[in-house]
């Protein structure tokens, strides 16, 4: 066994290697590290795998074939006839690197070493405890499928490959961290996605330096992410769905795959692409634009009215006399912007109650802060009755930005709005706009404006933000990068596909049809 540039070589000696395995793996000390000594063709073998994550059936099934060969069929090459004939399973490699076994076990797949070999075969006949591909909650719709990703990469990279079936598609795997060795896919079109963005992400997951990610793409997303750690603003999008991930691989966009997580990262990520639900896609193109413009209303009203009913409340005199009467009827006993800052903790500490209530109390929970918090509040007179309608306004229209991400983000600079006004009045109310709007200004995605396609200004894809396009007039990919195949159908944009004609012409006046165009092409 010698060491060379951090590999230890396995040797001839199943003695040797086993012990050493048994040593790195902790045999007889961890309870699901198996080791199986066993007999093929009167040589002695060992197998490694972790309880839990082989499959018997196969295993049973490889094992019953080994056991019946004969040593006068394994000549002249014992392992060559091993791992060509008699090693019937789909899954098999093989590696001379001890430490790369210890990984590839404790990944799942099943280690086969063989006396006199200074091979280790590989099995990767492993199953992952996972649950069935669900709905995800977060990204419902009413028509569309029903599938969501799950915890299992391997079915993850399935659920994408069934609906882009393009030979492009790329699904590269890198490992993270020391400890974890969490397997991370970078899936992208290769023809399509810009190449200075799929290195530029591959180059940042090779950098981190880390013992574990056990928080998933979360602290993928934090050690990758470019800019600010304190930018409250999301740079990557998450999807559960396998259906927008795949559209935004066709837009050119990188996704980024982690074991143990069903959210999918896509990136880079503009403030509108956390603006857009599935659901405008699956209705007709008039009633998308309806539905995108009215989540748009939603995110404005869940950010702005509060802290613009409390400027105007405050300040009368900035209302024409039209609108006099806004304002409340009853000021209450403490001052206008502490009720909106007590009622914005209120509604987030409900938010994080109906996350660790279970399902059977949830309902109970909505009606004792529905009723009981907020109407005895507005009886002793603590919260003015505006305030309370105004705050419920806006709980939910976060609930209507498709992005949880980017609710939160809403949320905060909600927050820095109220205490803007509360504080300095107007002038607050302006300062605190004008941060959030350098923040927006000076973000940027994976070297992609945040604001693009509004700023820097392209009228085309910044038509299809705010108006979803009909699918037959797609016909260029509108993202950011440049691409080497910016054209998504051949069809014009506003034309009709010509139907087939009802009799075909004949072989020689195709040729010569053919043959007239070829002498008409501009080289």
């Amino acid at each position: 066994m010698t060491i060379t540039d951090g590999k230890v070589k396995a040797s001839k000696s199943l003695e040797r290697n086993s012990d050493w395995l048994s040593q790195e793996l902790g045999i007889d000390r961890s309870f699901d590290v198996i080791r199986r000594d066993l007999e093929i063709a009167h040589r002695k073998a060992a197998l490694f795998f972790i309880d839990g994550f082989a499959k018997d059936d196969v295993m049973e099934r490889v094992l019953s074939i080994l056991n019946t060969i004969e040593p006068q069929l394994l000549r002249p090459s014992v392992f060559k006839k091993i791992f060509q004939k008699y090693l019937t399973y789909i899954e098999v490699e093989t590696t001379d690197d001890l430490h790369e076994v210890v990984d590839k076990v404790l990944a799942g797949p099943t280690a086969l070493l063989i006396d006199g070999i200074d091979e280790v075969i590989i099995i990767d006949a492993r199953e992952y405890p996972v649950r069935s591909p669900d709905e995800p909650n977060l990204e419902r719709v009413i028509r569309g499928s029903r599938d969501g990703f799950v915890e299992t990469i391997v079915f993850n990279t399935a659920l994408i490959r069934r609906r882009v079936r393009d030979p492009k598609l790329r699904m590269e795997m890198l490992q993270v961290g020391s400890r974890s060795k969490t397997d991370v896919c970078v899936c992208y079109i290769e023809d399509i996605a810009s190449p200075k963005l799929v290195e530029m992400v591959k180059e940042k997951i090779s950098d981190i330096k880390i013992d574990g990610i056990p928080m998933a793409e979360k602290s993928i997303e934090e050690l990758i992410a470019p800019g600010s750690y304190w930018n409250f603003f999301p740079k990557v999008r998450y999807t559960e769905r396998p259906d927008v991930a795949a559209n935004h691989l066709l837009e050119g966009h990188v996704l980024i795959i982690v074991d143990t997580s069903p959210s999918i990262m896509i990136l880079p990520a503009t403030l509108w692409h956390h603006l857009q639900h599935a659901e405008e896609f699956r209705q007709s193109p008039t009633l998308g634009v309806c539905i995108r413009w009215l989540r748009y209303g939603a995110v404005f009203l869940s950010v702005f009215l509060m802290p613009t009913w409390l400027l105007l409340a405050k300040n009368p005199q900035y209302l024409p006399e039209t609108l006099k009467f806004i304002g409340p009827s009853k000021i209450g006993k403490i001052d206008l912007a502490i009720q909106f800052f007590m009622a914005e903790i209120g509604i987030n500490l409900m938010r994080m109650a109906a996350i660790h209530t279970p399902d059977a109390l949830t309902t109970s929970l909505g009606i004792i802060a529905a009723v009981l918090i907020g109407d005895i509040a507005i009886s002793v007179g603590l919260f003015s009755p505006e305030v309370v309608l105004y705050t419920a306004i806006a709980a939910v229209s976060i609930f209507a930005t498709p992005s949880f991400e980017l609710g939160a983000a809403n949320t905060l600079v909600r927050v820095m709005l109220l205490v803007g006004t509360g504080l300095f009045g107007l002038a607050g109310y302006a300062g605190a706009l004008v941060i959030v709007i350098l923040i927006l200004l000076t973000t940027k995605s994976f070297g992609v404006p945040y604001l693009w396609p509004l700023i820097p200004l392209n009228v085309r894809a910044l038509r299809d933000i705010f108006v979803r396009p009909p699918v037959p007039t797609i016909s260029l990919r509108m993202f950011a990068p440049d691409y080497r195949d910016a054209t998504r159908q051949a069809t014009p944009v506003g034309a009709v596909a010509k139907p087939l004609p009802e009799k075909l012409p004949d072989n020689k006046t195709s040729r010569r049809k053919n043959r007239k165009k070829r002498n008409t092409i501009k080289l």
